[in-house]
């Protein structure tokens, strides 16, 4: 059995990865107790009936009143009004951390709420479904899923080390790195994605309804996974994009440039520029499935991997 790393661990949002966070975390007896905190009402009812925490309060601060770690599972437009929250009543020593997909814009909003006694020590598991909710959550979520951690300058040392044996006491691979390079790693690998799929399914939407309706009768492997992919948390992905506008800005001028190449070479019949592209395009994913963050797997091994055990047949 792993030894219990921290005395009282507090969870702030109760939806897919917070309660795969408090998944893991009591499955695997990482805490002494478990605390789960979610201002929704009805969340907090559901909660206790799934039974993953120990307690579970509307409050965050009391949450976190004692915690020696506050993980803040809000989407990132809100982790700066959590912070708030929860500042004042950190103990010393404590750790607060995230899991948003944006660092640069929730360091900037949490830092100043955080008192010198206390450690910022944001993060991000590199881990999801497009379901939401406390019933969305398992355990697995993130086994052999990065977690990237991203301390600011000057921070202590031993706080990003429990943090981190914390991410692998659950499953995760964990990599260090700052802010501003993790934003514009997952500008591309994940948000560009997103903005794409709910462009693209947003495209389909919009055709008039006698097509409309064949699309989806007719829907091919490529288009059903970039409706799981648009299917994801609105609110979420909403804050990630003004959160992280100018990585994603880039990225998306980058994108749309060789969008432009393509065009140009189907238009021109040039072959051999679409065949070195899509050579070139699918090493990447061969590359992926080599380094096991994927499966050659049909559906790329999301109905097993990605569902919640209880929904597994």
């Amino acid at each position: 059995m792993i030894p219990v790393l921290f005395g009282r661990v507090a969870i702030i949002g109760a939806g897919l990865i917070g309660s795969s966070i408090a998944r893991a975390v009591r499955e695997r007896h990482l805490a002494g107790t478990l605390v789960v905190a979610d201002r929704d009402a009805a969340v907090c009812a559901r909660v206790r009936e799934l039974g993953f925490a120990d307690e579970v309060t509307q409050s965050a601060a009391e949450a976190a009143r004692e915690a020696d770690v506050v993980i803040v599972c809000v989407p990132v437009g809100g982790a700066g009004a959590v912070a708030a929250e929860v500042g004042p009543v950190l103990k010393p020593g404590a750790i607060l951390s995230d899991v948003g997909s944006v660092k640069g814009a929730v360091l900037e909003a949490m830092a100043p709420h955080v008192p010198a006694h206390a450690h910022l020590v944001p993060a991000h598991p590199v881990a999801g479904t497009e379901f939401s909710g406390p019933d969305a959550g398992f355990a697995s979520l993130f086994e052999n899923r990065w977690c990237i951690v991203t301390p600011p300058d000057g921070v202590d040392g031993e706080a990003v080390t429990r943090l981190c044996d914390l991410w692998r006491a659950m499953g995760a691979n964990v990599e260090v790195m700052s802010a501003k390079r993790h934003d514009l790693v997952l500008a591309i690998t994940s948000h560009l994605p997103h903005l794409i799929a709910y462009n693209i399914v947003g495209t389909a939407a919009d055709l008039e309804d006698s097509l409309a309706s064949e699309v989806i009768k007719f829907s091919a492997g490529g288009f059903r996974d970039f409706t799981r992919i648009a299917a994801s948390d609105p609110t979420m992905w909403r804050d990630v994009f003004l959160q992280n506008r100018e990585a994603v800005l880039e990225m998306l001028g980058r994108f749309t440039e060789d969008l432009t190449a393509l065009q140009r070479a189907i238009r021109y019949g040039d072959g051999e520029a679409l065949f070195d592209q899509f050579t070139r395009t699918r090493a990447i994913r061969r590359s992926i499935i080599e380094m096991g963050q994927e499966t050659a797997a049909p559906d790329f091994g999301r109905r097993a991997a990605e569902k919640p055990k209880h929904e597994q047949s």
